[in-house]
């Protein structure tokens, strides 16, 4: 039984970070970080471990995430919190830079555990690729997780070492910039539910009303309105509808 693509609205940005690679070669996870987007909205929950792999790291690993084999005696192994991770996880969909690695090495890990029910993520959760996302809107430009925090101007200055924790809050920031572009607008009424009809609109005069007080944005407040719409057409392609309505107003004016 697959999971359909149109689950839920509960997205699970995800990172891992291992003992090296690849996979094939017995290397083992030994971090997993994720944090939990609902709404396009962080909501605070997360799961975090460090896990014991039973095996030494390759420097060159050490030397990318940090985590020493001395760091890692007394952790947990991950057939102590699979369960815990797997209920976290379950019917999310899994927002990962460069998929394949991630998804790897946990189908993997279940695998080892004799959990073969839970060895195939994409049953139990569906599976975005922001590399492959980014691959495609960029083509032929850097894509790694630093150039795309710099390309939508996500703040990634406590990132000298990975770490899958952070990078998976990181991530978040870059997926939600990725695809935060406005692509319709939208005017017209509501469905009524029934048949998936429009409702005719309908105009009312309201008398005797007070003006409301008119409040004109700061300096501060339109700078920060003027970079949103930046990260707006960088993820689109395009300018944000907001740009265009204004550009067509101007030449109306």
């Amino acid at each position: 039984m697959t999971v359909e693509n149109t689950i839920s609205e509960r997205r699970v940005v995800l990172d891992t970070e291992t003992t090296g690679m690849p996979v094939t070669d017995g290397h083992r996870v030994i971090e997993i970080g994720c944090v939990e987007v609902i709404g396009r909205r962080l909501t605070g929950r997360h799961f975090h471990v460090y896990l014991q792999p039973d095996r030494e790291s390759d420097e060159g690993a050490i030397g990318v995430h940090g985590i020493t084999d001395q760091f890692l005696v007394g952790k947990p192994r991950f057939a102590e919190v699979a369960d815990e991770f797997y209920e976290f996880i379950k019917g999310a969909q899994l927002i990962i830079h460069n998929a394949p690695f991630d998804v790897g090495f946990l189908n993997n890990e279940f695998a080892l555990i004799g959990q073969h029910d839970r060895a195939d993520l994409s049953v139990y959760c569906t599976v975005l690729d922001t590399l492959a996302m980014a691959r495609e809107r960029h083509p032929g430009q850097r894509n790694s997780l630093d150039a795309l925090c710099k390309r939508y101007d996500v703040d990634n200055s406590g990132r000298e070492l990975h770490g899958a924790l952070l990078d998976s809050e990181i991530l978040a920031d870059v997926y939600l910039a990725m695809t935060g572009g406005q692509t319709t607008l939208s005017l017209a009424a509501n469905s009524d539910g029934e048949g998936g009809g429009e409702r005719p609109s309908e105009v009312r005069r309201i008398l005797d009303r007070t003006p409301g007080r008119i409040v004109l944005a700061s300096e501060a407040e339109l700078a920060e309105h003027e970079v949103r719409l930046a990260i707006i057409a960088k993820a689109a392609g395009a300018p944000a509808l907001w740009t265009q309505l204004q550009g067509a107003q101007t030449q109306q004016g």
